[in-house]
């Protein structure tokens, strides 16, 4: 069931081949699924293999054992369509490695459309220093399920 408000998110969303996004999604009930680090590597998986089909490029992400924030620059389709692919094939990911069958991801997501003229960079370290402001690590070496373009 969606909450109150998720229809608020959805509310004036547009989607535009070659924009910028800063997409935030998160697991059912907040529930850490990706402390496992298989179930975390499968997320990792269908996050490249997204990208290597053409429906965006990567620019940074973290997966924190409880939600994802992913820069991309949107490919071919619609955010709607590349949320939906990627969690639905994560899903199903989680669920041949051995994760319980009910659902993984809680509906909807956050978007962000970014401006060319900001700092993407910023946007980017925001985004891997994830696990440093959580307590999770002191270092963002130290924490293996992120990627950036410029690091």
């Amino acid at each position: 069931m969606d909450s109150p408000h998720a229809s608020s998110l959805r509310h004036g969303r547009t989607s535009e081949p070659g924009r910028l996004y800063l997409l935030t999604t998160v697991t059912r009930n907040r529930q850490p699924v990706f402390t496992d680090l298989t179930y975390a590597r499968t997320a990792i998986h269908q996050l490249r293999t997204i990208q290597d089909e053409g429906a965006c490029r990567s620019l940074a992400w973290v997966l924190m054992p409880d939600h994802l924030h992913w820069l991309v620059e949107l490919g071919t389709g619609s955010l709607a369509s590349l949320m939906c692919t990627f969690k639905s094939r994560c899903s199903v990911g989680l669920y041949r490695a051995g994760a319980a069958r009910q659902h993984i991801w809680q509906q909807g997501f956050h978007d962000r459309a970014l401006r060319r003229d900001e700092d993407v960079k910023a946007v980017a370290l925001y985004i891997i220093r994830n696990p440093i402001r959580a307590g999770l690590v002191r270092r963002a070496g130290e924490y293996s399920h992120w990627d950036c373009v410029w690091l």
